[in-house]
């Protein structure tokens, strides 16, 4: 995710993005099929609101090369570290 990047381009610079990505597998007709990614993030963000934090979240999950090159639904927790 370009998370860091989209914060960044808000004027805000993150000291530390965790995220855990879990991959589902499904055996489908053609195969063996990556089907979900379920990606929880927590950040570390200083001076940035919950609102502005998941702006940058969603906008960076909208633009995620990755889902457009695996044709695969993305979902995502984010939150940020108090």
């Amino acid at each position: 995710m370009s998370l860091s990047n989209e914060l960044g381009l808000s004027g805000f610079h993150p000291q530390r993005i965790e995220t855990i990505a879990t991959a589902t597998l499904e055996g489908l007709a053609l195969g063996w099929t990556l089907t979900r990614i379920q990606l929880d993030v927590r950040a570390n963000v200083p001076l940035v609101s919950q609102a502005q934090f998941m702006k940058a979240a969603l906008a960076a999950k909208t633009k995620c090369p990755v889902a457009r090159l695996l044709n695969t639904t993305i979902s995502m927790s984010a939150s940020l570290n108090p």
